[in-house]
């Protein structure tokens, strides 16, 4: 059984030294990978369906037809598993594949779990709104990449000339499908991070918003790299969503800022702004004599060698 640092060292401030916090990402990322090799294992005896659900659309797209009656119209493809260990190789990517999106509950938890004790305890119910959020960000991201897929291969076999015949290797093909859906998936949890670090105190509201201009950019870089046709219409499917999100995310924060303002007028200073400090000033009392040091003996005498000569009251002449 895998013991959690946190309940070794408990603090109430969720302070924890640097060996207990490396110990607690251990066991996170193992609890996470267990979940994900569980749901990959259940998803190999099913491979097939999954296989042909996840083909299905691309293949009523843009698949040839098994008894053409004339000559083809418009070019068309054909899956193919090419080479001897193709088809064990296509079984590990979509079981895989299956077992990071059906376990997405689990290893969201672990990662909240994670960073939890950085928020202030009355933060830490938002834990569940976190999970409940971010499960179906996931699963709608990697929803519309399947949706957006027979489409893009209807693009990318749209440039096949028509006397030419068209394979899809089944390995690559499910390459392409696995970076979209977990890209895509992914990608719709950027505006969930940054309500986190707003939550955390690591961003402002004002401070996300006065990026937009950058965030829109990249926003669009992004979808324009991570879709394999880069066509302007799965660019936008991609991007117009996110950028909805995100704005969605930066009004969610900026309502937390208020909130917080409301509650604590010195939230957003720093802790030496924040800091209560008595500036009045004071009357000044009335000034007391102060008496006079002690003489040296041969000061109180009057004798003085020649050393002390320049000495004039026990001072040097030099000062």
């Amino acid at each position: 059984m895998l013991k959690s640092a946190r309940k070794q060292e408990k603090d109430p401030e969720g302070r924890m030294p640097l060996a207990a916090h490396l110990r607690e990402l251990r066991n996170r990322l193992l609890k996470s990978v267990l979940a994900i090799t569980v749901v990959t294992a259940v998803a190999m005896w099913q491979y097939e369906a999954i296989a042909h659900f996840v083909t299905g659309p691309v293949i009523d797209s843009v698949g040839c037809p098994k008894a053409p009656s004339g000559p083809r119209t418009h070019p068309c493809a054909q899956v193919v598993a090419n080479g001897l260990l193709a088809p064990f190789t296509i079984m590990l990517k979509v079981s895989l594949t299956t077992g990071v999106v059906i376990s997405t509950p689990v290893w969201l938890y672990q990662l909240w779990a994670f960073l939890a004790p950085g928020l202030h305890r009355h933060e830490k119910k938002y834990a569940l709104g976190f999970v409940g959020a971010g499960v179906p960000l996931f699963l709608g991201g990697a929803y519309l990449a399947y949706a957006v897929l027979p489409t893009t291969a209807g693009a990318l076999v749209g440039l096949t000339p028509s006397d030419w015949a068209n394979f899809f290797p089944a390995d690559e093909f499910f390459d392409i499908v696995t970076r979209m859906v977990l890209v895509f998936g992914l990608a719709f949890e950027l505006p969930l991070l940054l309500v986190l670090l707003n939550f955390g105190g690591v961003l402002t509201g004002s401070r996300i918003l006065s990026w937009w201009r950058f965030m829109v950019l990249g926003i669009t870089v992004f979808a324009a790299l991570a879709t394999p046709t880069g066509d302007p219409l799965t660019m936008g499917l991609l991007a117009a969503p996110i950028v909805v999100l995100y704005f969605g995310a930066v009004g969610i924060c900026l309502f937390n800022d208020r909130r917080r303002k409301l509650g604590n007028p010195d939230a957003e200073l720093s802790d030496d702004e924040a800091s209560e400090l008595d500036l009045t000033p004071t009357e000044v009392s009335e000034i007391e004599p102060v008496a006079s040091g002690r003489m040296l003996p041969e000061q109180a005498s009057g004798e003085a060698g020649e050393g002390d000569a320049r000495r004039r009251g026990g001072y040097d002449d030099f000062t």
